[in-house]
């Protein structure tokens, strides 16, 4: 079994899942005792949050690219960065360490492209529905359909991941936010919906609505637990 690294905290609410989808997965495939292999940098979201505001990239890159090579001499034989909104600097992440990425925007992907869905819907933070280094992969690396929420809706997601979600607190009120803008993205004519930031699938379950949900947490680890038995 390979040793899985994780770059984690941000935040760690969803890192947590990472670790029980991790073990759940290995466990599944392998049964008895059996358990992953992890090894875990989780850093101070704090100070990341704030340089994130202030548009700070170049320090966050700092950050990362110290994370990954403390995840590598540490002896994990490939990496993970628990987040969606951080894979913005896989390039850096990647020229850092010499063990490969699973990036999470593949691995989602790969399995939309198996469920054959071509227009698909994506919420999560502000930077992932807005900038490029997400949307442009999915387009141009798997010919996907990718559509957003309107401005006004991008925050209301937005808020509450940074004001809710990140500090484990989950309300009815947001989850119906969150449903209400699905069903606009299904109008739109999204085929489903990616939870593009490790956070939502804490709130927003496939029970809630009637068009596929692609839990990018739960894809991400499953696609880990598969490098980790290859």
């Amino acid at each position: 079994m390979k040793t899985i690294g994780l770059i984690g905290g941000m935040s760690w609410e969803s890192t947590a899942h990472y670790y029980t989808e991790l073990n759940r997965g290995i466990n599944s495939a392998l049964g008895g005792l059996h358990s992953a292999q992890i090894l875990l940098y989780s850093v101070d979201f704090g100070p990341i949050e704030k340089l994130m505001t202030k548009e700070d990239w170049n320090s966050i890159e700092d950050i990362m690219a110290d994370a990954a090579q403390k995840v590598e001499k540490g002896g994990a034989d490939f990496l993970l960065i628990c987040t969606n909104t951080m894979h913005k600097l896989t390039d850096t992440v990647e020229k850092a360490v010499n063990i490969p990425l699973l990036h999470i925007a593949d691995a989602t992907a790969q399995v939309l492209v198996h469920d054959k869905i071509k227009k698909i819907g994506l919420l999560g933070t502000a930077y992932t529905m807005e900038q490029a280094f997400y949307k442009d992969r999915l387009i141009s690396k798997f010919d996907l359909d990718v559509i957003t929420p309107d401005e006004e809706d991008r925050k209301i997601i937005h808020d509450i991941i940074f004001n809710e979600l990140c500090l484990g607190k989950l309300t009815d009120q947001s989850r119906k936010a969150y449903i209400n803008i699905s069903e606009k993205l299904v109008q739109k004519g999204a085929r489903g919906i990616i939870l593009g930031c490790t956070e939502i699938g804490m709130l927003l379950k496939q029970k809630d609505i009637d068009i596929p949900l692609y839990d990018t947490t739960r894809i991400h680890a499953a696609k880990a637990v598969e490098w980790a038995l290859k």
